[in-house]
C-alpha cells in the first residue's frame, strides 16, 4: 500500500506509539485485502458496532481507556449500536436480570467511554442510525468507516455511499485516523455485480424471506435485483427505504452483503442501470415456490419445537416511524378479529430513542399501548444472547435474528396470527 508522506510518519511513530499502533492496525488491514491506499473519510458522522459492555469484551473497554488517557478520540461524532439490556420495558425473570448485570457489569464504563470517544448523545443507540430522527445519514458517494452489517448495506445500496463491511475496532481506528483502505466496495469495479436476481414473484415477497435467499446465494457478492421495483415503486418512499431496510438486512446475516442494486430504485441502478452488471453474471430467478423452500429449510432448535411461545420480537433492525404506526394498527386490528384485548405473546417492538419518542405523538401509540405490547430501544440480539433467555421459545420477524440466536422465525402474517391466538 503507498502511504503519504504525512501516513508513514505517524507509522513511525510521529504521534506517538498508540496512534502507530492505530495506523498499522489500519495498513495490515488494507494490506490483507489488497487496497492500493488510504482515502479520506467524508462523511460528517460515524457509526459504532459495539455498543455493549459484555464481559468477554474487557480487552475493548481497557484499550478504549488507554486511548482516552493519551488523549485519542474519533475525528467524527458518532452513533453506536443499540444498548442491551432494557429492564423497564423487556420482560425478564429475576435469574435472567441477574445474569444480565452479570453479562453486562461493563456497561455503565463503557457508555461513559463512548461519551468521551466522541458519542453524540445519550439516546443515540440503534442500529437504523439513518433514521430522519436520528440524522446520522450519509450523502451518496461519501466515504465512511462503519461495521454494522445491515447500516453498510443499507449506506452503500439505499444511500448511494461507500462503506466497506469493517470490525467493530476497525471502524473506529478509521474515525479516529480519519482514514479507510481504499478497496473493495470503496472503488467503482467493487460496486459491480457478479449476479442478477430475477424476481417472479405473484405478489410482493416477504422482505425478510427474500433477503435471505439471496444472501444465502450470493454471499459476499454484489447482487443486481430486477423485477422488485414493479411491487415496491420506483422511488424511495418511507415504505420502500423500510422494505428495504429489512430486506438488506437479511441479506447481510443470511450472507454476508455489503452492497445490492435495485433496477430502477437504488441510486447507483438509477445513475448506471444494467452497466453494474458484469457480463459473466450468474442469473438466480425467485418464485412462490423458491421462497417458501428457503423459509421451510431453516432448522428449529428450541428443545421443544411444539412449544408455545413466551416472547416475541419485532424490530431487528430497529424499526421506522412508519412501521411502529403500521404494526400498531396491525395488531389491534388482529386482537379484534380473534376477540382479544391484548396480544397472547408478551410482545417487544424496538426502535431508536428518537424514533420511540416521536412515535408517543402520534395516534398510533396509544393504540399500540392498548394492544398491551411494549416499546424498547434494546438489541434483540443481545437479549437473546442471556443463556436464560436463549431457552426460551422466542419469536421474531426478523431473519436476522433468527441466523444469531434461537429466536424462530415467522412472517409478517404468521407472527399477527401468533399475537391474536397465541399459538402457531
Amino acid at each position: 500500500m503507498l502511504l503519504s508522506k504525512e501516513q508513514q510518519a505517524i507509522l513511525d511513530g510521529s504521534q506517538g506509539e498508540t496512534m502507530a499502533k492505530i495506523m498499522k492496525t489500519i495498513v495490515m488491514y488494507g494490506d490483507t485485502f489488497g487496497a492500493d491506499r488510504l482515502i479520506p473519510i467524508t462523511s460528517e458522522q460515524g457509526h459504532l458496532v459495539t455498543s455493549f459492555g459484555i464481559n468477554v469484551m474487557t480487552p475493548y473497554v481497557d484499550m478504549f481507556e488507554a486511548l482516552l488517557a493519551d488523549g485519542i478520540v474519533s475525528k467524527q461524532q458518532f452513533t453506536v449500536d443499540p444498548s442491551p439490556v432494557d429492564m423497564d420495558n423487556v420482560p425478564a425473570s429475576f435469574l435472567q436480570r441477574i445474569v444480565f448485570k452479570v453479562l453486562y457489569k461493563n456497561q455503565e464504563k463503557y457508555d461513559d467511554q463512548l461519551m468521551r470517544m466522541g458519542l453524540k448523545g445519550k439516546d443515540m443507540y440503534t442500529c437504523t442510525c439513518y433514521m430522519d430522527e436520528v440524522g446520522n445519514i450519509p450523502n451518496k458517494g461519501e466515504i465512511l468507516s462503519w461495521a454494522e452489517s445491515s447500516a453498510v448495506v443499507y449506506a452503500n445500496s439505499v444511500l448511494g455511499a461507500r462503506c466497506n463491511r469493517n470490525s467493530g475496532i476497525i471502524e473506529m481506528f478509521g474515525s479516529i485516523l480519519g482514514l479507510v483502505p481504499n478497496f473493495g466496495l470503496l472503488t467503482d469495479d467493487g460496486r459491480k455485480a457478479p449476479w442478477i436476481i430475477e424476481v417472479k414473484t405473484s405478489k410482493v415477497p416477504e422482505a425478510q424471506v427474500l433477503g435471505s435467499a439471496i444472501g444465502l446465494k450470493v454471499m459476499e457478492d454484489v447482487p443486481y435485483i430486477k423485477g422488485l421495483d414493479k411491487f415496491i415503486g420506483n422511488e424511495l418512499t418511507d415504505d420502500a427505504k423500510a422494505y428495504l431496510k429489512d430486506m438488506g438486512a437479511a441479506t447481510a446475516s443470511n450472507g454476508a452483503v455489503g452492497l445490492y442494486h435495485v433496477d430502477g430504485l437504488t441510486p447507483d441502478a438509477v445513475e448506471l442501470g444494467e452497466d453494474l452488471i458484469l457480463k459473466d453474471a450468474k442469473v438466480y430467478t425467485i418464485d412462490d415456490a423458491e421462497l417458501l423452500r428457503v423459509q421451510e429449510s431453516y432448522p428449529c432448535i428450541w428443545k421443544d419445537p411444539d412449544a408455545k411461545p413466551k416472547l416475541a420480537f419485532i424490530g431487528c433492525p430497529h424499526l421506522s416511524l412508519k412501521q411502529l404506526k403500521d404494526w400498531s394498527i396491525a395488531i389491534d386490528k388482529t386482537l379484534k378479529e380473534n376477540g382479544r384485548k391484548k396480544v397472547a405473546v408478551p410482545t417487544v417492538l424496538t426502535a431508536a430513542m428518537p424514533v420511540i419518542e416521536a412515535f408517543k405523538k402520534t395516534e398510533e401509540y396509544k393504540v399500540l399501548l392498548d394492544t398491551g405490547a411494549t416499546l424498547s430501544y434494546i438489541c434483540p440480539l443481545m437479549y437473546m444472547s442471556n443463556p436464560l433467555c436463549a431457552k426460551m421459545p422466542v419469536v421474531t420477524t426478523s431473519n436476522k435474528l433468527r441466523t444469531y440466536t434461537t429466536a424462530k422465525y415467522y412472517r409478517d402474517s404468521q407472527m399477527l396470527d401468533i399475537l391474536g391466538k397465541g399459538t402457531i
